[in-house]
């Protein structure tokens, strides 16, 4: 593939590379090669465009086998060690001339080839020929045999095709595009597996000037079977979406099998005719103090060449356009690559100045116990930045490492890169509710009530410095901040606090949320405690407190009544059992002697428990009658209460 070199590449960061080639040339063929597990690939993106005078005919490859599959039914056999043994063998039958030593040649049909024990040499053993114009048979040794003219073209073919399937590797295939006769401007551009590109930054902060050199390098590796000579390179960051599709392996669906079947001779047929009809941040008022102390001694520091933010600028040239595509970015590399085979390279893609600001920041989820001495910058590189490791650099000393994160341009990104020991946190934290109100809904009370919690942050500052600390609280958009210091700044998922501690010194930070929560309870279950707690917050007002305890006597009054009730009903089915056992008994007794007058005794008993049930009767309605009335005048009293 040396006419059709690759002159661009475009890597991604979810495995592929979009690769293009271009060449001129003239010939009918163009042969690639690409690994075995490429194919799919491949054949899903590969375009080939002829801007010459030529066109392309069309495009072939191997089919999908392994090289025992491809050669079964070869005549012709070769092993490694034995090559011209087996090609003997494989050309039995076939007209051959055969070049033996002292310039001597035998032309007719192949017999064969005898074996012979194994302890024989292989040289010693016969060949057999049946010499065409004689019809004689011949045998000569194997090793007078110097050489062996196929003049059979199926065995010629046989054996070019064994040859070219042995210089084909398992592990790769080759694709072939066919052309016209002519001379071809031949471009060809595919997408095929490749590692993702990486990038690692440089950042280099000098004293306190408020500008930071961003120096970032992007990282490829070069897996292909050439070099990479002066192409242009494209580094694309996002992610779009790719996937595996198998177009190479050949699939041979299942088909339901049809049996002929007998006709008969179709008859004349007649249609009927158709009918018409989708604000960045104060400035912190005070910066994290930079604490590297230089140990070398002054001869030393000035010998040694600290690695400056303008050295670096000046060191490294950076000619990358970025261009926007939508969800992507990429960053075209401006000076050409050459990478060899098997190698990986490193090539800058941006240089910039940014503004900056030093901050300790502290947060207990992602490190407890102190904060982090941080970067905060603004992206104004005009270029959306690539998720990678970074390298701080301040004051010509290595200081830390940290992540930049996948950021646009114009967006803040923050580098922690040191923690700062002289600091600790200590943090607490409760939680508790408290009433806020309540209201009367019909007979239910509507009780609000604070859910609330806390935390504290106790910041000691161990060092003999003032140090101004951001603490990151999580934001809840459930609760609201009350009785607690304005946040300097907010992000996406917390808001942050300032807190300013004195040498030696200690502060703490209480932050304070609540969210309004409500329940439902029936007013007959309150008590007259409740009512009188409910008075003395201020909840109710005298009025409203006197109404409710008149409310609550009524409903104990029902109740009292609804007890006679239920007891009326227990002594007038005591009533019933004495009836029907009197009634049992005189069943038995006759009208005469003291039989009769027993039975004029329960007569007298059932008569005085009738009178008994009606006067139960009598009991229960007016019972039920003052039940009714005091309902009514609950109904009343709720009424003029929610009014």
């Amino acid at each position: 593939m040396s006419n059709l070199p690759i002159t661009h590449l475009t890597l991604y960061k979810h495995g592929v590379g979009f690769f293009q080639r271009q060449g001129q040339f003239g010939g009918e063929e163009v042969v690639l090669t690409f690994r075995s597990e490429d194919m799919n690939d491949v054949l899903k993106s590969l375009t080939a465009i002829d801007d010459g005078e030529g066109q392309v005919l069309g495009v072939d490859y191997a089919t999908p086998q392994s090289r025992e599959e491809r050669l079964a039914g070869n005549s012709i056999r070769l092993d490694d060690d034995r090559s011209l043994r087996d090609l003997l063998v494989g050309l039995r039958g076939r007209a051959v001339r055969l070049l033996l030593d002292q310039d001597e040649t035998w032309e007719g049909t192949l017999l064969g080839i005898d074996e012979l024990p194994e302890r024989q040499p292989l040289e010693t053993t016969p060949v057999s020929l049946l010499i065409s114009e004689s019809e004689q048979v011949r045998a000569a040794p194997l090793g007078r045999v110097r050489g062996v003219e196929v003049r059979d073209e199926q065995a010629a073919a046989d054996l070019r095709f064994f040859l070219e399937t042995a210089l084909s590797q398992e592990d790769f295939r080759r694709v072939t595009i066919r052309l016209t006769p002519g001379d071809h401007d031949l471009a060809v551009s595919y997408v095929a597996p490749a590692p993702t590109w990486r990038v690692s930054y440089r950042l280099v902060a000098d004293g306190d000037e408020g500008k930071a050199l961003l120096l970032g390098w992007g990282i490829f590796d070069n897996r292909l079977e050439e070099d990479l000579e002066q192409i242009s390179l494209s580094l694309v960051a996002g992610m779009p979406i790719s996937f595996i599709y198998n177009l190479y392996e050949p699939a041979m669906p299942q088909r339901p099998r049809i049996e002929e079947e007998a006709r008969v001779a179709a008859g004349p047929v007649e249609f009927a005719g158709a009918v018409d009809e989708m604000a960045p941040p104060e400035p912190m008022a005070a910066m994290a103090p930079q604490r590297f102390a230089k140990a070398a001694a002054p001869q030393l520091m000035e010998s040694r060449r600290a690695p400056t933010r303008d050295a670096l600028r000046e060191a490294t040239v950076v000619d990358t356009q970025g261009e926007s595509l939508g969800e992507l970015f990429q960053y075209n590399i401006g000076t050409p690559v050459t990478v060899g085979r098997g190698q990986s390279a490193m090539v800058p893609v941006v240089t910039v100045d940014i503004p900056y600001r030093k901050d300790l920041l502290y947060n207990g989820e992602t490190l407890p116990s102190h904060p982090v001495a941080s970067l905060r910058l603004q992206n104004e590189s005009g270029l959306t930045l690539e998720r990678g490791p970074v390298t701080v650099i301040d004051g010509g000393e290595y200081v830390g490492e940290a992540i930049v994160p996948f950021t646009a341009a114009g967006s803040e990104f923050v580098v922690p890169y040191a923690v700062e020991l002289n600091v600790r946190v200590q943090e607490r934290n409760g939680m508790g509710t408290e009433l806020h109100g309540l209201h009367i809904e019909g007979a239910l009370l509507i009780i609000e009530q604070w859910d609330i919690r806390w935390r504290e942050y106790q910041v000691n500052n161990r060092s003999a410095e003032a140090m101004t600390i951001l603490i990151e609280h999580s934001r809840d958009s459930r609760y609201e901040l009350f009785d607690t210091p304005q946040p300097s700044e907010k992000s996406d998922e917390h808001v942050r606090f300032q807190v300013s501690v004195g040498g030696r010194g200690e502060e703490t930070l209480r932050v304070q949320e609540r969210r309004l929560v409500s329940r439902r309870e029936t007013l007959q279950r309150q008590s007259y405690e409740q009512l009188q707690r409910y008075l003395r917050k201020g909840l109710i007002d005298r009025a409203t407190h006197e109404a409710l305890n008149g409310i609550l006597r009524l409903w104990e009054t029902i109740e009292r009544h609804r007890r006679r009730v239920a007891e009326i009903g227990d002594e007038r089915q005591k009533i019933y059992q004495s009836q029907q056992q009197i009634q049992g008994n005189m069943g038995a007794l006759s009208g005469a002697g003291k039989e009769g007058e027993l039975r004029a005794r329960y007569v007298r008993q059932l008569e005085a428990s009738e009178e008994q049930l009606t006067a139960l009767q009598t009991d229960e309605a007016q019972q039920n009658a003052e039940i009714k009335r005091l309902e009514q005048e609950v109904e009343r009293r709720l009424k003029e209460l929610g009014a």
